[in-house]
This record gives C-alpha cells, sequence and structure tokens, in this order.
C-alpha cells in the first residue's frame, strides 16, 4: 500500500498512521481502553491494556497480536484465531468466504471505497520488471535464510515478494521489496531464526543518522530487544506480545539510561516528560490537565501529580459549567423571598434563600442549616431555612 496506512481500533479512538508518525483522534461512544504508544526499533508499536499489541513498520509491514484469550471470538481475515486456517477469511456474519473478492467487499468500511470485479497479476503488465523482482526476491529462497527454512516456509513469502513489489508503482518498488524480505525475516525471528540479511547495497538501514557528533549510541540490530527502559516506560516493563523486533537502537550509558522517544536521545530520569492515558506528552514540571474536578496536575518525574484545590472547583447546572465563586443565580419566589446559588468547594451548587431587601444581604443574614448529601461535584446541597412565623419551615431545593 502507498501512501498512508489508517486503522481505527478500540473502540472509542482511531489511530491515523501516516509516514512520520501518528495521530490519536478521540470519540465519544465505545470503551476507554488504556493504551501505550512504543518506539522499537523501526516500528510504532501499539500496546493495549485488553491484549492487543500492534506493530508498524512504518512503511508497507503491520503486525498484530492478540491475547489467546481471544481466541474463538473474533472473525476476519485469520478467521477466529483457533489456530485453524481452514476457516481463514471470514466475514462479518462468520461465513467463511474463498473469493477475495467478495471476502475484501464484505469488510469495506465505507461505501466510497470503490469495488474490485477482478484480480490482475501486477507482473503480466511489465516482464521486464517481473525478471528484476525475481531476482531480487530469491534472497528468500537463499542460504541467506536457509537456517530457517525448515521452521517457516519461504514460498508463500517469496511468491508475496513478487506480486508485491511488481504491484508497486515506479519509486515504491524498492521499498515493496524491503518489505516483503523484512516480513519472512521477521516470520523466522519469531520462529527463533534471527537473520541479519541487510546489506549497504540491499534495503541499508543508518542508524548514524541518529549519533550526536562523534558520539556512537546507535546501532542496527536484526532481532533488538522488546523491552527496553525509556521515558514512557520507566519501569521497563512490557507486554510479552511485543516481538524482538529489527532496526536502529541506542545503547544508553549510565548516566543517561533512558531512551526518549520523541527526541530520540538518551537522557537522566528528571528529564523525561510524562504521558496521559491517552499518550499525550507534557513537559517536566509543567501542568497538566485533570480528568477530575477540584484538582490541579503538574508533570513530575515521569509521573503526573494531582492535588485538590478547591479554586479548581467548577460546577454543573442546567447544562452549564461554572467556575468557583461564580454565582449561578439570583432568583426569587414571587412572596418576598430571594434565593442564590453559588459555585463552591467539592464542586457544590450552593444555594441560600433570605427576605428580599433592596440591597443584597449581608453575612450577618440568618444562618442556614446544610445538609451534606456528597462532596461529589455537581451535587445539589439542600437548605433548611427558619421563616419569622414560628413553627413555619420551607424546605428549598
Amino acid at each position: 500500500m502507498n501512501g498512508s496506512k489508517e486503522m481505527q481500533i478500540m473502540q472509542n479512538k482511531e489511530f491515523r498512521l501516516s509516514d512520520g508518525g501518528y495521530q490519536i483522534l478521540h470519540r465519544d461512544q465505545g470503551l476507554d481502553i488504556p493504551y501505550r504508544i512504543l518506539v522499537r526499533g523501526i516500528y510504532t508499536v501499539l500496546d493495549a491494556s485488553n491484549g492487543l499489541t500492534v506493530m508498524w513498520d512504518q512503511r508497507k509491514n503491520m503486525f498484530i497480536k492478540l491475547n489467546p484469550n481471544f481466541k474463538g471470538s473474533v472473525c476476519g481475515l485469520c478467521g477466529n484465531y483457533d489456530g485453524n486456517s481452514n476457516n481463514d477469511f471470514m466475514l462479518r456474519n462468520r461465513e467463511v468466504e474463498t473469493n477475495q473478492l467478495k471476502f475484501v467487499s464484505d469488510w469495506k468500511e465505507s461505501s466510497i471505497c470503490s469495488v474490485a470485479t477482478e484480480m490482475r497479476n501486477p507482473c503480466s503488465s511489465n516482464p521486464y520488471k517481473h525478471s528484476w523482482v525475481q531476482k531480487q526476491c530469491s534472497i528468500i529462497r537463499s542460504e541467506v535464510f536457509q537456517a530457517c527454512h525448515s521452521h517457516v516456509d519461504p514460498n508463500h513469502f517469496y511468491d508475496a515478494c513478487v506480486r508485491d513489489s511488481c504491484g508497486c508503482v515506479s519509486g515504491g518498488d524498492r521499498d515493496c521489496l524491503c518489505g516483503a524480505i523484512a516480513a519472512y525475516a521477521q516470520a523466522c525471528n519469531d520462529a527463533g531464526n534471527c537473520v541479519a540479511w541487510r546489506t549497504p547495497k540491499l534495503c541499508p538501514l543508518f542508524c548514524d543518522y541518529y549519533n550526536p557528533s562523534g558520539g556512537c549510541e546507535w546501532h542496527y540490530k536484526p532481532c533488538g530487544a522488546p523491552c527496553i527502559q525509556t521515558c514512557r516506560n520507566p519501569d521497563g516493563q512490557c507486554s510479552n506480545q511485543i516481538l524482538s523486533l529489527e532496526g536502529c537502537y541506542p545503547k544508553c550509558p549510565s548516566e543517561y539510561p533512558y531512551f526518549d522517544e520523541d527526541s530520540m536521545k538518551c537522557v537522566k530520569r528528571e528529564q523525561c516528560g510524562c504521558f496521559d492515558k491517552h499518550g499525550d506528552y507534557y513537559i517536566n514540571q509543567k501542568p497538566v490537565p485533570s480528568t477530575e474536578n477540584c484538582q490541579t496536575c503538574y508533570c513530575n518525574l515521569s509521573k503526573i501529580i494531582c492535588t485538590y484545590n478547591a479554586s479548581a472547583c467548577t460546577c454543573a447546572f442546567k447544562g452549564n459549567t461554572y467556575q468557583y465563586g461564580d454565582t449561578i443565580y439570583n432568583t426569587t419566589d414571587g412572596l418576598g423571598s430571594c434565593m442564590t446559588a453559588v459555585c463552591e468547594e467539592n464542586g457544590v451548587v450552593q444555594k441560600t434563600s433570605y427576605t428580599c431587601q433592596t440591597s443584597h444581604p449581608t453575612t450577618t443574614s440568618i444562618p442556614t442549616t446544610i445538609f451534606d448529601f456528597s462532596s461529589k461535584p455537581t451535587v445539589d446541597a439542600v437548605y433548611f431555612k427558619k421563616w419569622l412565623k414560628p413553627g413555619l419551615y420551607v424546605c428549598v431545593k
């Protein structure tokens, strides 16, 4: 696929992956599932707490791993994830479709997508390119990967390499070729066979680009460590579904032990910023938007610290939001009684009633009895006020 790739996962979030980065769009519906965005070699890794892990090489390859708990409860290209390839190409209604065109049409997400009516061999229209592609893809069947052949059948990967490389537009065929070979190398890696197949002439990766002047922290690894200590992951704890991925990796010195995945530099712990549950980044010692009422938050040594702050309280009343200390309304019952509502601590709307006067009542007005129902934000407090007639009580809510 040329250009950008987009995928929508985790119900209430849409992750759009494109060359050079990603974008997260938040939706109003669906479950809010915690996740992390990690950088591993040439891959961007999305690791969700529900057992879904997506690894993308920022080019042509994407790998999806599911927790075994999902077995039998999903459907699609890989069937219901039960290890039986006979039910692959499963439609939305869980029927198996052997026709590839009908399968992709069933999973089409938008009506604006065109409907393919035939499948063409991309190599048939360009025999010269076909010969070049066959020669380049032959590395998959060569002695370079010989140790892996008995573990992972190279023939399917060779055929995919030829087809994909022929189908790429001019200028992108090298990307398709390298991606196809890398896909087989990753399958070998997963099977326990790490193969260093890249050369200065065949799909090279220039990791020295990330080294500072005179530095030598960055090196290429065909099978890098699946879990490293980073600013996003300071404890160095990772899901066991994250693969050992190829790419450029830093060897951080002891005085700068944390890898900052945003600046691509080795830093001290205090230089690391903070990441909220949405993956948004905040600089150390800078404010962080609070998700709870009456709290002030800031970033401190890669952790978000929140404390109670009455002035940060807000109150919700009839669809509107009011800041701490705001007067929400002044009104009268038409019988000589006035009522005032003010936004106060804990997000409580404090309502007070008093005898209407030509001016606002002073602080010496008759005291009220407050019934504290809850400290939960936006809860109305109810007050009872004794009026001038003995024995008469009025409840104002």
